[in-house]
C-alpha cells in the first residue's frame, strides 16, 4: 500500500477522538472544530466509511458532545485511558474487524491523544491522514506544534474538503451531490 498521494475509500476508516463535554469547551477554534466534524461525520454517512467513536475516560471528562452524539446515535464509544487509541485493545479490534487500512483522524486534543494515535497509527502499518481543521487543542500554538511533528513522521495532513473530494474521486455521482450539500 502506498503511504504518499491520494487516499481511497477502500479500507478507509473515520475516526474521532474524545471530542467530549469537559474539554470540548475548553479548544481554540470550537465553532470550526464542530462544522468539520459535522461535515466529516455526515459525508462518512453518504460514503458508507466505518466511523470510530473514542471517550477518554468519560467518568472525568464526560461523554461526546451533544453535536457529535446526534450524528452517530447508533455509535457505541470506545472508553479508554490509554491516550494512543492503539493503546486500546478495544480499539486495535475494531479496526481489525472492518479491515482498516487507513485511518482519517479527527478529534481532541491534537497534541495529545490525536497525534499520538497518528504516529501510533503509522508505526503499526495504518496510512494516517489527520484533518486539520477537525482537530483542536486547547493553545493554537500546542496544535500546530503537534501538526508539524506528524507531518515530519509521515501522516497526511490535509483539511475536511479536501478529503472530501479526494474520496468521491469524481462528480456526477449520487455521492457527489449529496456531499455537494456539506460543502457549499
Amino acid at each position: 500500500m502506498a503511504t504518499r498521494g491520494l487516499i481511497s475509500k477502500e479500507g478507509t476508516v473515520l475516526v474521532i477522538i474524545d471530542v467530549q463535554e469537559k474539554l470540548f469547551p475548553h479548544m481554540a477554534e470550537k465553532e470550526r472544530l464542530v462544522k468539520s466534524l459535522e461535515k466529516m461525520i455526515s459525508f462518512a454517512e453518504i460514503m458508507k466509511i466505518p466511523i470510530l467513536l473514542t471517550e477518554q475516560y468519560p467518568r472525568g471528562l464526560g461523554h461526546t458532545i451533544p453535536e457529535v452524539r446526534k450524528l452517530v446515535p447508533h455509535l457505541q464509544p470506545i472508553e479508554k485511558v490509554e491516550f494512543s487509541c492503539l493503546g486500546s485493545e478495544k480499539f486495535k479490534e475494531s479496526l481489525t474487524q472492518l479491515k482498516a487500512k487507513i485511518l482519517i483522524i479527527t478529534g481532541i486534543e491534537t497534541h495529545i491523544c490525536v497525534s499520538q494515535t497518528a504516529i501510533e497509527g503509522l508505526n503499526n502499518g495504518y496510512r494516517v491522514c489527520v484533518i486539520g481543521d477537525a482537530v483542536s487543542s486547547r493553545s493554537l500554538e500546542d496544535k500546530a506544534l503537534s501538526l508539524e511533528r506528524m507531518k515530519q513522521c509521515g501522516v497526511t495532513i490535509a483539511s475536511t474538503e479536501m478529503v472530501i473530494y479526494e474520496l468521491l474521486k469524481k462528480a456526477g455521482t449520487p455521492e457527489f451531490r449529496k456531499a455537494l450539500e456539506l460543502v457549499k
